[in-house]
């Protein structure tokens, strides 16, 4: 269901225990997946109004902020199909987690923040994968069609931080592999879409 390249690209699985919480909490899996794609379309539109140089990135986050905030309206109607309220939640800290370890300095923080845009967009793709054989048919169809669009993001966030650093990237995506696998499957205080090994589970 997701390439061998997302695969490889992941240092680790989405957790068994994590994939069970989420059948438990689907409320709060919807919730929590609405608010990701809000979120993604403003970082896309952050990269646009900061970084307005980089042609192909404009290009690119331009048609990402698109499609990201096309997926919101569509988790915000099936949510509303099913009579769930979209209520705050506190964030998660996933995005945070991998944020803290940017390099500072301006010649390298735009690098960094796209490689943790395509850990993000394909642990989403990953964890859309592990999910779509566990749901309702009409909640496993929504998710199996977001696959192809997130293993793409993944894609230009990967192909943009080689295009606009100086140097080969491989040892910072390697640096951000192993801070995404420690985010991943060490316990978490809380659910979230990309939260980590739920605690009541991880004991």
């Amino acid at each position: 269901m997701i390439s061998n390249e997302i695969k490889e690209f992941l240092a680790c699985e989405t957790p068994a225990a994590w994939l069970e919480a989420a059948l438990r909490n689907q409320d709060t899996l919807l919730i929590d997946h609405a608010n990701c794609e809000k979120k993604a379309a403003a970082t896309a539109m952050s990269l646009l109004y900061r970084y307005s140089e980089h042609t192909e990135l404009l290009r690119k986050m331009s048609q990402l902020a698109r499609e990201e905030l096309l997926h919101f309206e569509q988790v915000v109607n099936l949510m509303a199909e099913r009579n769930i309220a979209y209520i705050h939640l506190g964030p998660a800290r996933y995005a945070s987690g991998l944020r803290e370890h940017l390099r500072k300095d301006g010649k390298h923080v735009l690098v960094d923040t796209l490689i943790v845009g395509a850990f993000v967009e394909a642990r989403s793709c990953e964890r859309f994968a592990r999910l779509v054989p566990l749901l309702d048919p009409v909640l496993a169809k929504f998710y199996r069609s977001l696959l192809r669009s997130e293993s793409r993001h993944y894609e230009d966030y990967l192909a943009l931080a080689a295009l606009y650093s100086e140097e080969d990237i491989t040892s910072h995506v390697q640096r951000f592999r192993e801070i995404e696998r420690a985010l991943i499957e060490s316990p978490d205080p809380q659910f979230r879409f990309h939260s980590g090994v739920p605690v009541a589970s991880a004991a």
